[in-house]
Formats: C-alpha cells, sequence, structure tokens
C-alpha cells in the first residue's frame, strides 16, 4: 500500500497542524465514526514519531506513515490525501493498489 498526499494537502498539514521540516505525521485507525473500507472506524490523523512504521511518504523533511499495527484498516487500499476546498478539510480517498481508476 501507499500513500499519496495532494499539494493542497501539503498546504493544509503545513497550515493547520503546524507541520515543521524533520516532524512526523501519522495516519491510524480509530474506533467509531465511518468509512468505506472498515464499518464501525474511520481514520485519525496525528503528529508523533513512528514505533514501526510501515508505509511512509515524504515530502520536504515531514514523513508522513502508518504504523504496522494499522495497516489492517486499509485493506489493501492506498490513501490518497486530498482537500474539500468549500470545508478547507482533509478528504480521505481509498483506492485499490496497482487500481487505473
Amino acid at each position: 500500500m501507499n500513500i499519496y498526499i495532494s499539494d493542497d494537502a501539503l498546504k493544509w498539514f503545513k497550515k493547520e497542524m503546524d507541520i515543521q521540516k524533520g516532524e512526523y505525521v501519522r495516519f491510524f485507525a480509530r474506533y467509531g465514526g465511518s468509512s468505506p473500507v472498515q464499518q464501525g472506524f474511520s481514520l485519525g490523523v496525528t503528529k508523533e514519531e513512528p514505533i514501526d512504521m510501515a508505509v511512509k511518504y515524504e515530502h520536504e523533511g515531514t514523513t508522513f506513515f502508518i504504523e504496522e499495527r494499522d495497516v489492517w484498516y486499509f485493506d489493501g487500499h492506498d490513501l490518497h490525501v486530498i482537500v474539500d476546498d468549500k470545508r478547507n478539510e482533509l478528504l480521505y480517498e481509498y483506492k485499490k493498489e496497482n487500481s487505473l481508476s
């Protein structure tokens, strides 16, 4: 699996979460909410150091990652992070690995 982050999402992280060069951003499975890939769970995001990094995406010195213990949540999907311009919030799209669509 892979993480893809749009340019607008990178700007969002810098502005809204004050992400700096050398910091880490973790995507994790959390109980509750809704998701198209796991019923009863949703995706969380936080700034923290990795323990057992399974997947990462690096941009300008910032590392976005998923821990090994959270890989199950994605069920073979890549994570695409974009921004809803009208609401100024992150949107998560899940696309099957190696999918052309």
